[in-house]
C-alpha cells in the first residue's frame, strides 16, 4: 500500500532563557519594546508534521512518501529521512525561500516568546499529486496534514477528482481556517484525525453535528490523549483503544504525529483498525518518553516486548509478522 503524506516539513530552534521575561518588561512602554535575551543553549531539531510521521512510518518500514515543500538548505535533512526509509522524492525545493522554521525562546517560567517562519512551506500549493502518483506507479491513500492552506486545498479537491482516497488531518491550521474551508477540507475523507479539542472546534465551526459529519466521512479518529484512541464509523459501535504504560515522561511535542504514524503503518500492513491504533498508541509512548520528535529509536525487540504486555499475546503475533 503507497501511503504519501503531505504537510509541513520545518526545523525547530529551540532556546533557554535563565530568568524570567516578566522582570525585562517595563508596563509603560510595552508600545515600543526593543529587547534581547541571552540565552544559555540551542537545541535545534528537525519537525514538521509529514516529516515527523513519515519518519516514525519509516521506522516502522512501510516506506511512506513526503510531499511537502523545502528549501536548498533541506539537504542534510532529506539525508536523515532518506537513511530512515522515508521517500523524499516528491519534496518539491524552493529556488528562493528556506525552509519552514520556528524559532522559540522559553524563561524559566515556561513562558515562551516564538516566531515561525513559513518560508518554503507556502510553496506546497504548487505541487500535484499526478506527479507525485506518476513517479511511484500510483497512491493507495494521501494524508493530508497542516501546511500551506492553499495547498491543503488544492491536494484535497485533487484527491477528489482523481479518486484517490484522502486522510483530512489539518490540526494545526484549524484555528486559521473558517468553516467553510474545514467543511470542504474533510468532506468525502476516509479518515478524519483530531485530539479530542479539535473536535468540538471542528463541530463549531462547521455547524456539523458529530453525527452529520460522521455521515461524511469513513471513519473518524480521536486521540484521547492518556486514554489512547477511539475510532468512529457511521453504523458500527466505536472502537477504543487504551495507551501502553508510560516508562516516563519526557515531552508530549510529536506525539500526536507518532500516532498517526503507527496508525497508517498499520493500514499500510493492512491490518484491521483496532490493531491499527494499538500501533499507533504504542509509537505515541515511544515519543512522549523522548525530548523530541524524531529523536526516539524503535528496538524491534523491546517494542514487541511492550506491545504485547499493553495489548496480548495475539495482537502481538499479528504485528510481528510485519514488523520484522
Amino acid at each position: 500500500m503507497r501511503i504519501a503524506v503531505t504537510g509541513s516539513i520545518a526545523t525547530d530552534h529551540l532556546m533557554t532563557f535563565p530568568g524570567r521575561f516578566a522582570d525585562q518588561l517595563v508596563a509603560d512602554q510595552l508600545h515600543t519594546v526593543s529587547l534581547s535575551f541571552l540565552v544559555d543553549n540551542l537545541d535545534v531539531r528537525r519537525g514538521g508534521v509529514a516529516a515527523n510521521i513519515c519518519f516514525g512510518m519509516g521506522l516502522l518500514g512501510t516506506n511512506p512518501i513526503l510531499v511537502g515543500a523545502a528549501g536548498s538548505d533541506f539537504d542534510d535533512y532529506r539525508a536523515w529521512l532518506d537513511r530512515h526509509g522515508v521517500d523524499t522524492g516528491s519534496v518539491r525545493i524552493s529556488e528562493v525561500l528556506h525552509t519552514a522554521r520556528f524559532v522559540c525562546t522559553t524563561d524559566e517560567d515556561h513562558n515562551q516568546i516564538g516566531s515561525f517562519y513559513t518560508g518554503a512551506m507556502s510553496e506546497a500549493r504548487l505541487i500535484e499529486l499526478k506527479s507525485v502518483a506518476d513517479r511511484v506507479g500510483g497512491l493507495d491513500l494521501v494524508s493530508i496534514g497542516a501546511d500551506d492552506p492553499e495547498g491543503m486545498l488544492r491536494h484535497t479537491e485533487e484527491c477528489r477528482s482523481r479518486g484517490i482516497p484522502f486522510a483530512a488531518d489539518f490540526s494545526q491550521q484549524i484555528a486559521r481556517m473558517d468553516g467553510e474551508e474545514i467543511r470542504i477540507l474533510l468532506d468525502g475523507a476516509t479518515y478524519l484525525f483530531s485530539n479530542e479539542y479539535e473536535k468540538g472546534l471542528i463541530e463549531t465551526k462547521t455547524g456539523w453535528s458529530d453525527e452529520e459529519i460522521l455521515s461524511r466521512v469513513g471513519h473518524r479518529v480521536t486521540t484521547l490523549g492518556a486514554r489512547g484512541v477511539r475510532i468512529e464509523r457511521a453504523g458500527h459501535e466505536p472502537i477504543e483503544v487504551g495507551c501502553p504504560e508510560e516508562e516516563s515522561k519526557a515531552d508530549p511535542t510529536g506525539v500526536g504525529d507518532a500516532f498517526r504514524a503507527g496508525f497508517l503503518s498499520g493500514l499500510a500492513w493492512g491490518v484491521g483498525l483496532e490493531r491499527a491504533a494499538q500501533v499507533g498508541c504504542m509509537l505515541a509512548t515511544l515519543v512522549i518518553e523522548t525530548v523530541g520528535t524524531q529523536e526516539y529509536t524503535l528496538r524491534r525487540a523491546h517494542f514487541m516486548e511492550r506491545f504485547t504486555k499493553a495489548y496480548g499475546d495475539e495482537a502481538a503475533a499479528e504485528v510481528r509478522t510485519h514488523l520484522g
